[in-house]
């Protein structure tokens, strides 16, 4: 027998953040749902299937097993998916799990045959004795392609699509997205062309973009939770009504999505609801409800989910979402099979479109250009703008604005702009002011006054990603007024986050408060935070005074974690307290505005109670379509910075 080559540690999907990447270098696979395999070929015809853990899937699936025989001639290593299909075609998980189910109660006795299985493959990692791993997944892929497949309802390549190819077709990766809803798959793996194959870890170049869907539940019970859960809820059992009989049914659990405080108050809620026993019209797998404490279902719930097994009757990958009290007991259903929605429209081919924003009509440009690495494309960054503009407009208006554009996107040439660029629309509001700094040359600059949603609009198509403001206003003539806002800009040094400059901004609060300021919070977009209130004074140099003594006397009061001075060397393991931004020269970024970093992520106004309770980075990380949603919510934690404005103590 010929030797078999070594097992390949898979490499992983990371998940892509909701943003399905977009752009020449990306191509696309189906995302399917069943067994990670790696099957391994000797130049005989010997093979072996190995789970995505290590263990040997060769006497669970025989006829994949025998599939290639001696077609290859060599030695392979394919990475791929073990899948079983209903009738109609579509992958279905549900079958995969009750095939399983009879192989662990098969003893041996006799060859194991069950529900008819296929092997998709999506990567060729060693043919002969050419290892692939570094070769670029083009390469790979074009050497996949080149294989015999003996038998294709026994194996066969994953389809794979290139940005270039659909978009030859009229067509965009949201589209294939809607497909691959339609056709019952997962959701779709975005992977760079020119990436290798990274055995055993999650890297940027394969990103996974999963659909995820809905569905109103009823609780039925809870678990208790283990290890950081120990002490209280650890995750929910769920229920529907079967649709045709009306019976309660067993939809599976949720573990995910839930703050402490969510915790806390289901399991109050579900303990005054106890009961002995289940309330299902058939009992629950055992396995699945050890350790269960029942509850009367007549909380109606939400969760998230990727996928029904239709077989089974379970929901798959879910997430909390929270309770509905908009919602009667009675009216929560199963679902019955996998929702096929419609495919989305074409989009009609075109660089170019005219659209109308508030009175004015512009032409906008290359909207499906990526200008952040994770996709968000500047027809996305339009969108934002356009949406958010109610909130952003009374921030900018009447202060004359500094870009920070991305031509290239995020990852290119960046450059800041005071002047007005050349091509400006005829329309646009400048204000003619003399050069400030120590870089000034005296001369005029026409800074951009971005006032209506239309200047918000043509800003955006020129890729200013990032707008930047000075804590003072210009009046007719122009000249500039004296400040009205006073700005604490908290930057995290090296070994510290967001969460230290939280406890700082907290201090900062208390202390501006008795001064008789209203101080106001935001993030930076970026690392840090800022803090801001409203003021009045007829000092131009006053802001900036007040605001280094504060900084100081922080400094003083906690050296090991303020520090007043810019030099980078004393950051380290402390918050920089920049009161150096509210110089009539400095611009600080403007509530609401994109920031240039990896994901769209936002300047974004947040609560005191936000700051009080932040303890992880992540608690305070917003990217555009969050701050959109929060928008609704919430709506301008800023709107009083002007209406309370006081005046600016002395120091």
């Amino acid at each position: 027998m010929a030797r078999v080559p070594d097992w390949v540690e898979p490499m992983l999907a990371k998940p892509d953040g909701g943003r399905l990447r977009t752009g020449p270098g990306w191509a696309y696979e189906y995302k399917l749902d069943g067994y990670r395999c790696c099957l391994r070929v000797a130049a005989d015809g010997t093979t072996v299937l190995t789970s995505r853990n290590g263990i040997d899937f060769t006497a669970e699936f025989p006829s994949l097993a025998s599939v290639f025989g001696n077609a290859l001639g060599r030695a392979a290593v394919l990475d791929g998916e073990i899948v079983a299909c209903t009738e109609d075609g579509r992958v279905d998980f549900g079958l995969l799990q009750e095939r399983r189910g009879r192989y662990q109660k098969h003893h041996g006795d006799a060859p194991f045959d069950g529900t008819p299985v296929r092997f998709l493959a999506f990567d060729l990692l060693r043919f002969g004795r050419v290892n692939l791993l570094d070769q670029p997944y083009d390469r790979r892929r074009e050497l996949l392609e080149r294989l015999p497949m003996p038998d294709e309802n026994l194996v066969t390549v994953v389809p794979a699509y290139t940005f270039d190819q659909l978009d030859g077709d009229g067509l965009t990766p949201q589209d294939l997205l809607h497909r691959a809803s339609a056709e019952g798959y997962e959701g779709l793996i975005a992977k760079l062309r020119s990436a290798g194959y990274s055995p055993g870890r999650r890297p940027d170049s394969w990103l996974k973009h999963p659909l995820i869907r809905t569905q109103e539940v009823l609780v039925c019970g809870w678990k208790p939770g283990q290890h950081g859960f120990t002490g209280t809820l650890g995750s929910l059992l769920l229920g529907a009504h079967d649709p045709a009989t009306g019976e309660l049914v067993y939809l599976g659990d949720v573990g995910t999505g839930f703050s402490r405080q969510d915790r806390a108050d289901l399991q109050d809620l579900l303990e005054k609801r106890a009961r002995r026993t289940h309330p299902f019209a058939v009992a629950p797998p055992r396995e699945d409800v050890a350790r269960a404490r029942w509850a009367e279902p007549d909380l109606v719930g939400e969760v998230q989910y990727r996928q029904f097994t239709r077989g089974a009757g379970r929901l798959r990958h879910t997430s909390w979402r929270g309770l509905r009290a908009d919602r009667e007991p009675e009216e929560v259903l199963a679902p019955t099979a996998m929702p096929n929605p419609e495919p989305a429209p074409r989009r009609p081919p075109g660089k170019k479109i005219t659209v109308q924003a508030g009175k004015r009509r512009l032409t906008l440009s290359n909207l499906d250009k990526p200008l952040f690495p994770d996709g968000f494309t500047k027809g996305e960054v339009i969108n934002y703008y356009s949406h958010i503009a109610p909130l952003l407009l009374p921030h900018l208006a009447g202060r004359p604005v500094t870009f920070i554009r991305y031509p290239d996107g995020v990852g290119g040439q960046q450059f800041f702009e005071k002047n007005a660029p050349q091509g400006k629309p005829d329309w646009l509001k400048t204000a003619l002011l003399p050069s400030t700094g120590s870089r000034g040359s005296g001369e005029d600059i026409a800074y951009p006054l971005i006032d209506e949603l239309p200047a918000l609009v043509w800003a955006a198509n020129i890729a200013a990603l990032e707008l930047h403001v000075p804590q003072w206003t210009v009046a007719p003539g122009p000249k500039r007024r004296p400040p009205d806002r006073l700005v604490f800009d908290l930057d995290p040094g090296e070994g510290t986050t967001i969460v230290e400059c939280c406890r700082v901004a907290e201090r900062l609060r208390e202390v501006l408060a008795a001064d008789g300021l209203t101080p106001f919070a935001k993030t930076s977009g970026s690392k840090g935070m800022q803090v801001y209130a409203g003021i009045r004074t007829r000092s131009a140099d006053a802001p900036s005074k007040y605001a280094k003594a504060l900084a100081e006397r922080f400094a003083a009061e906690t050296p090991d974690l303020v520090t007043a001075k810019m030099a980078k060397a004393l950051r380290p393991g402390k918050v920089f307290i920049d009161w150096s931004q509210n110089n009539p020269a400095k611009t600080t970024v403007a509530p609401y505005s994109l920031r240039g970093r990896d994901r769209p992520t936002v300047s974004t106004p947040i609560t005191w109670d936000e700051v009080r309770r932040c303890r992880k980075a992540g608690q305070l990380v917003f990217t555009a379509d969050e701050v959109l949603e929060r928008a609704e919510d919430v709506g301008d934690l800023f709107a009083e910075i002007d209406e309370t404005r006081a005046p600016l103590p002395k120091r």
